[in-house]
């Protein structure tokens, strides 16, 4: 049995699933863009290629090899885009999620089957249609459960809308003991600026009791406020909207103290090297123009 254990997101990490941006395929049309930012950039010509995206993914690889974590990666589709295995599943404590996604994206769940079918089957949950829910929204931290949704009316209307309250009751049913804690993101179907696909795009804990945040990100300020109640306003490194576009919040964490980033996040790299943790530094400005960075394409399975 494939071994599962994942309390928070600074633990240190002994098992992932990475992505991999092998025959990525063509660039997608206008119509079948899943998010704003990818659409601008296909509107823009600027669209990232496999070429340029193969070595910034391996380039996160050999960082998890250099820190011993074992790295497990999708069965390979032809023409397919598996970058961003974090959507596609998660884990809590001792039991693996499978996400429900979009009904386009169902085939990168048939390439992990392999792995996830190690797993103790008992341990395995598959949520009911009506629960939307993505990995990018799940936070986990001790005895929280963070969980980015979008509460408006008009819901169904918004394909960057991924997780509904369906999904949240689902949590907190499954996680008793939990606190589940939810957040009203804001979103946008045109303004990447203005558009938090994920809670993980607009906040995310770091070290062991620090965290970076975007305000405008939360609907609602109370939620924004929840967050500083809990970590405490000296422990949050605040980041701009421009930072929030280049997904700043969407680094990965290796242990408490050492953290992969994008190295163009110069001001991030900054704070937290004057906190004590170890930044790794990898290229990752192609794959962020589809509006995921680090902590989207790395499914953790294994953290101590």
């Amino acid at each position: 049995m494939l071994p599962i254990h994942v309390t928070n997101e600074t633990s240190r990490l002994r098992a992932v699933i990475l992505g991999t941006a092998v025959s990525n395929g063509p660039t997608p049309t206008e119509s079948e863009a899943y998010d704003p930012k990818s659409l601008e950039h296909i509107k823009a010509g600027t669209y990232p290629l496999e070429a340029d995206m193969v070595p910034e993914m391996e380039a996160v690889a050999a960082v998890f090899e250099k820190h011993g974590v074992t790295v497990y990666r999708p069965e390979l589709i032809e023409n397919y885009n598996q970058i961003f295995s974090r959507d596609i599943g998660f884990v809590i404590d001792d039991t693996f999620i499978w996400a429900n996604i979009l009904p386009d994206r169902l085939r990168e769940q048939e390439a992990i089957k392999y792995i996830v079918d190690q797993i103790n089957p008992a341990k395995v949950v598959t949520p009911p249609e009506e629960v939307h829910i993505e990995g990018g929204d799940v936070i986990v931290w001790n005895d929280h459960i963070f969980i980015g949704t979008y509460k408006g009316s008009d819901y169904k209307d918004y394909i960057t809308a991924r997780t509904n309250t369906q999904g949240v009751d689902f949590i907190k049913q499954l996680f008793p003991n939990k606190i589940v804690k939810e957040f009203d993101l804001v979103k946008s179907r045109i303004e990447p600026r203005d558009n938090a696909l994920h809670l993980d795009c607009c906040f995310q804990p770091v070290g062991k009791d620090k965290g970076v945040i975007y305000k405008s990100g939360f609907r609602e300020e109370a939620d924004y406020l929840y967050l500083v109640n809990l970590f405490g306003m000296d422990n949050l490194f605040h980041i701009d909207r421009e930072e929030m576009y280049n997904m700043t919040s969407n680094f990965f964490s290796i242990a408490e103290d050492v953290v992969i980033i994008e190295k163009n996040f110069t001001r991030l790299k900054d704070w937290l090297n004057g906190h004590g943790i170890n930044t790794e530094e990898v290229p990752y400005a192609e794959i962020a123009k589809q509006e995921g960075l680090l902590r989207c394409s790395t499914l953790p399975l294994l953290r101590d």
